[in-house]
């Protein structure tokens, strides 16, 4: 009986002891085998979840805590959230490549936890901060440690086969619905008690991954796989860009990548000083429609892009998604009352067809040789439209409330938003009158 119970009881601690010695910072034991595969991919799901909340709790509140720095000055106020924006995208631009580069040399492990636990102690900072200026170093920081996306991306890939990894990416994507529906109700909840008990949350969360990872977490990479030395050329998110050059045939729709993104920066922008200003909603009422935003983007997401696709083709689909998000734009923009602006969300909903689509009709265009680096050269796009997205949006929107406004228009912003997704469909429709159809593009009865 005691050979039995030494054998078989409690089979998940058994399997954690074997595969993470006690004590041991340096497990690269089999992240393969089922058991510690199925760890390290609930470790991965639950760090993107908590870093996704982490981000999420803060949203309804910093733009308040900024504006109470600015002696309660909207105006001034969004022009320092686009400052902030810019600044943290600015940093993820640079950090994101050198973080990959350091996780090929050191391992996965290290770089995850560290950046873990660096966000958990930005938190604690930015929970303490009494000016601007500390709370914009606390920004530098969190763009620095939430680098660790891409990390996370490339565990993905080294704990999974061919065939389970779209599954395990898909566990990324179904993180950040989560997280982006979850956080902002807990942060309106609490923000709506004290400014600063969503930055308190936030830590508690991010240093009990830091937990949860080293006692979970195995290395994925061992020490045979890894880079001989840290490659300072392969960490230049500049020469991501120019990787595009020299592929042309995806020129176009990189072009409506950063445009689509470019716009989409108009929501963590001006979104919760604009509905304060012209709706007065507070931290609750913002996470409340936050999450519906949330909702919505999911569901169309998990139900419809599939079948949307297979009716129309990708190039119909993003051609349709892109026409909604300009829809739902204008909506925004000339809303006068709370519930105008509401009719607008499931119309801009539908703006999330056109990503899938793009993504797809890309992998169409280069070989399978290329298409990580490729993938790399986009997110390098996105990270580009974040530096200059925020600046750009908060700028407009103080123009058009300011004393010396050339005509109050608090919706400038969602209507240069707009603007851009339209010139981002036009890119799109000569693209695709200019190229023939490609297979599995022709819909389907």
């Amino acid at each position: 009986m005691a050979g039995r119970r030494g054998r078989g009881a409690c089979p998940v601690r058994c399997r954690y002891t074997r595969a993470f010695p006690p004590g041991s910072a340096r497990v690269t034991a089999s992240p393969h085998r089922p058991g510690v595969r199925r760890a390290a991919l609930v470790f991965i799901f639950v760090t993107v979840l908590i870093d996704v909340l982490s981000f999420g709790v803060i949203i309804p509140v910093l733009p308040h805590l900024v504006e109470e720095f600015t002696g309660g000055d909207v105006a001034s106020a969004a022009r320092w959230v686009g400052v902030f924006g810019m600044v943290f995208a600015a940093v993820q631009f640079v950090c994101t490549p050198v973080q990959g580069a350091l996780s090929d040399r050191f391992g996965r492990r290290p770089v995850i936890l560290v950046s873990c636990l660096g966000l958990g102690l930005d938190f604690v900072f930015m929970a303490l901060a009494s000016s601007l200026g500390m709370l914009m170093a606390g920004r530098i920081i969190a763009g620095i440690c939430s680098a660790s996306f891409t990390t996370a991306n490339a565990y993905i890939a080294d704990v999974t086969t061919p065939a389970e990894r779209a599954k395990g990416y898909g566990l990324i994507g179904a993180a950040f619905g989560l997280g982006f529906v979850a956080g902002p109700l807990v942060g309106g909840w609490l923000g709506s008690i004290d400014l600063r008990f969503p930055f308190w949350f936030a830590a508690g969360l991010a240093l009990l991954n830091v937990l949860y990872g080293w006692f979970v977490l195995p290395e994925s990479l061992p020490p045979e796989r890894r880079a001989p030395r840290f490659d300072a050329s392969h960490a230049n998110p500049f020469g991501a860009l120019m990787l595009l050059k020299r592929h042309p045939q995806v020129f176009g729709l990189a072009a409506v990548v950063f445009l689509a993104n470019l716009a989409h920066f108009v929501y963590p922008s001006i979104f919760v000083l604009f509905a304060d200003y012209r709706f007065a909603w507070g931290p609750r009422e913002v996470s409340w429609v936050l999450a519906c935003v949330g909702v919505c983007s999911i569901v169309v997401n998990a139900v419809l892009v599939g079948r949307i696709v297979r009716a129309l083709g990708e190039r119909r689909t993003l051609l349709l998604g892109l026409g909604c998000g300009v829809a739902g734009f204008v909506i925004y923009g000339l809303a006068g009352s709370g519930w105008v602006f509401l009719l607008g969300l499931p119309v801009s909903a539908l703006w999330a067809l056109a990503s899938p689509s793009t993504q797809a009709l890309i992998t169409r265009e280069v070989g399978p040789e290329v298409q990580g680096r490729i993938q790399g050269a986009l997110m390098s796009l996105v990270s580009l439209a974040g530096v200059f997205g925020p600046m750009l949006f908060a700028g407009v929107f103080a123009a058009f409330i300011g004393d010396d406004a050339p005509a109050h228009l608090p919706g400038a912003p969602w209507l240069l938003a707009a603007l851009l997704l339209a010139g981002a469909w036009g890119v799109a429709w000569y693209r695709a009158a200019r190229t023939p159809p490609v297979a599995g593009d022709t819909p389907t009865a």
